[in-house]
């Protein structure tokens, strides 16, 4: 039997968990207001740096939830694109000021399905004169300021082993929940976008679809859960060709004009 020594062992962990772990503003960290560097490398989650596809990054402030942050700046890309990005504030009244009154938010749609949320420590920017919208977010700042850890904890939303090159199995069942029925979550799921036909037989205008459920709001409503969705990987193929045919003559106005005018 061959046995490892737990050096080796823990040396190979880190290879096989990861996702985004922020390195650049640093925990604490005062930066100027502008352009802000950002920087990642891989963490400590199930979700490798490559099996993420699109994200959005996002430059909160407030409490230590998602629903005790405002949404100052944010900024899309994808982690093909490699591990640093730079996110603007156009101007300083975008947001408060204060110490550790800001942190990182980055939403990582996964190439399987699902997605992964994970968030910076928190740093101050410097020059900000803007306000607490709405004003009672300033006191879960309050709360949360005096640890630059206090942000929400790692969301890993894709489905275990859909991300592992082993693991096999179809898609997730997710894609089979009706559309409109997605209510809850932070991520939507479509159909598998179908392939059109060569050529128009139906008559009738049915929809392919339900259309989505609603109901008129008596109330204020709360702000959607969803920042993201996903559409089912096709699982059909094709093959394209080019149109060999001769280009038809391009429209005379003229002769349509004249042509009025003629006795029949």
């Amino acid at each position: 039997m061959l046995v490892w020594p737990l050096s080796i062992l823990a040396s190979l962990l880190p290879l096989a968990l990861a996702d985004v772990k922020f390195t650049i503003p640093a925990p604490g960290a005062q930066v100027a207001e502008g352009l802000i560097s950002v920087a990642w490398e891989e963490g400590s989650g199930q979700t490798t740096l490559a099996q993420l596809a699109g994200y959005t990054l996002y430059l909160v402030a407030g409490g230590a939830t998602d629903a005790t942050t405002m949404t100052v700046a944010s900024v899309s890309g994808t982690h093909a694109q490699g591990t640093t990005t730079t996110i603007a504030i156009t101007a300083p009244a975008a947001g408060p000021p204060g110490p550790n009154a800001y942190y990182l938010k980055i939403t990582s749609a996964a190439i399987s399905g699902g997605n992964v949320i994970n968030y910076s420590q928190r740093f101050t920017i410097n020059g900000m004169t803007g306000s607490w919208s709405p004003p009672t977010l300033e006191a879960d700042y309050d709360q949360a300021k005096g640890n630059v850890a206090s942000v929400p904890a790692t969301q890993d939303q894709t489905t275990p082993g859909q991300n592992n090159p082993g693991a096999g199995g179809a898609e997730g069942s997710q894609y089979s929940v009706s559309y409109q029925l997605q209510t809850t979550g932070l991520t939507k799921y479509a159909p598998m976008q179908q392939h059109p036909p060569t050529a128009i037989t139906k008559q009738d205008m049915a929809p392919l679809f339900p259309t989505s459920l609603f109901q008129l709001a008596a109330t204020v409503l709360p702000v959607p859960s969803q920042v993201t969705t996903l559409t089912a990987t096709i699982t059909y193929s094709y093959s394209t060709r080019i149109n060999t045919a001769t280009a038809g003559p391009p429209p005379n106005d003229m002769q349509k004009f004249l042509a009025r005018w003629q006795d029949e």
